[in-house]
């Protein structure tokens, strides 16, 4: 596909995307992306005003998107441009999503995009996100299904490792794209690399042993960021990253969960040019240092660094600390062993925390 650019004799500016006769993209997976965005509507999904089939020309008219793609402001940067901060990244987070929530929990029945990337996700003024390029999407399994099994589509470093192998699709093999393209967020590396060293090219591979050392997790942050990032932002942004890379579909958590934790982190402020002095100062320090993000919670001590990251989920949300988790899981209990987390009881309470915060926001509007 290539697209261009144009303007309506309203003036109005739009994008059009042309069907390369060349390219992986058939008659069918063009016909899918103009009925799923004809169906489906949404302030994160991008808006398509028409489309054209004149001979073996496919063009179709979307809204334009000024700011580009999630990919332009992630790699290769020019020299004069301006790398994206880290509320900047929880917001596009946020906005992507939120739209994948629709597609998955508002849809009947629910659609799996099937291809999330940094180049699918586009961005208009203020860096607000929209999902782009349905060719993919797929109807999810319905009734008593629990899958649709389909030949493996999709980008390289992004596709869930069940679906893959196998070609059972999921909701949750979205959740994995999804999760990886958080991680790329986070630390600006691409899902693959071959110009790192051998033990650093795949993204995930990298950083699933870092996930449970959070002495480490400063570590992780991209670089271009020069230490202005909230060290407790950084722990809940890891923590959500890791839920969704489980390598088991079952232990993901479903997308308005994290849509939940990811709007509550994108609405933190947090002074950037303190942050950067802080986390210069380095993870080896003995005491965790608080930020502004912090609202008076201690954050986990030392003593947890080797608890699975996703027994730290009740920290995402502060307010609802106390009832998110009990037993051994709070702070200050010791160590919990790697597979010592029950599954159900970490959904329940993941159900909790995301049900307290959405009644918090409601509370809020109704003021």
């Amino acid at each position: 596909m290539s697209n261009a650019a144009s303007e309506f004799a309203t003036w109005q500016v739009v994008a059009v995307k042309r069907l390369d006769l060349n390219g992986l993209q058939g008659n069918r997976e063009f016909l899918v992306e103009v009925l799923m965005l004809n169906l489906l509507h949404h302030p994160n999904l991008v808006n398509l005003f028409g489309y054209c089939i004149d001979g073996d020309q496919r063009l179709l008219v979307y809204e334009y998107m000024p700011l580009g793609s999630l990919e332009d402001h992630l790699h290769d940067l020019a020299p004069d441009q301006e790398p994206l901060d880290w509320k900047t990244r929880m917001k596009i987070a946020a906005g992507a999503a939120a739209g994948l929530e629709y597609l998955h929990d508002k849809a009947h029945p629910p659609v799996i995009y099937r291809d999330i990337k940094p180049s699918n996700i586009l961005l208009g003024e203020e860096y607000h996100a929209k999902l782009s390029d349905f060719g993919l999407a797929k109807l999810g399994p319905v009734g008593d299904k629990t899958h649709v099994t389909t030949r493996v589509m999709g980008t390289h470093g992004y596709c869930a490792p069940e679906y893959a192998s196998t070609g059972q699709l999921t909701i949750k093999s979205d959740i994995y794209s999804f999760g990886v393209v958080f991680l790329e967020l986070i630390t600006g590396r691409r899902p693959h690399d071959s110009n790192r060293p051998p033990e650093e090219q795949d993204l995930v591979a990298w950083a699933r042993p870092l996930f449970r050392d959070q002495r480490k997790f400063p570590k992780m942050v991209d670089p271009l960021l020069h230490g202005r990032f909230p060290r407790r932002g950084l722990y809940q942004a890891l923590a959500i990253a890791a839920m969704c890379l489980q390598e088991k579909a079952k232990n993901r958590p479903p997308i308005r969960e994290v849509a939940a934790a990811l709007s509550y982190l994108a609405s933190q402020t947090y002074d950037r040019n303190n942050t950067a002095r802080r986390n210069r100062a380095g993870p080896s320090t003995s005491k965790v240092l608080d930020d502004q993000m912090n609202h008076g919670n201690k954050l986990p001590s030392q003593q947890e660094v080797d608890v699975p990251i996703h027994s730290q989920m009740n920290h995402i949300i502060p307010e609802v600390k106390e009832t998110s988790w009990s037993g051994s899981h709070r702070a200050g209990r010791g160590r919990v062993a790697p597979n010592g987390i029950d599954r159900e009881r970490a959904l329940a309470d993941a159900n909790v925390w995301a049900e307290a915060w959405r009644r918090q926001e409601m509370t809020s509007k109704m003021r």
